[in-house]
């Protein structure tokens, strides 16, 4: 029980002290970085599925 009490008085000193958190605005700016990011990965995605499906609808009328 020793050993569970020191470790999160430990763990609260350290979010508390030592960690450094990001201010209002860099906590917004990283989130629409994230955002767009996201978005521009989901639409790549996009783009390969379609492209994929394209050339496999294709490669079916051709074959099958």
């Amino acid at each position: 029980m020793r050993k569970i009490r020191e470790y999160l008085r430990e763990s609260w000193d350290e979010l508390v002290h030592k960690v450094s958190w990001p201010t209002w605005s860099e906590l917004q700016e990283s989130t629409i970085v994230v955002m767009v990011a996201s978005l521009i990965i989901a639409v790549v995605i996009m783009l390969i599925d379609f492209s994929f499906e394209a050339v496999m609808s294709l490669f079916y009328k051709m074959f099958v």
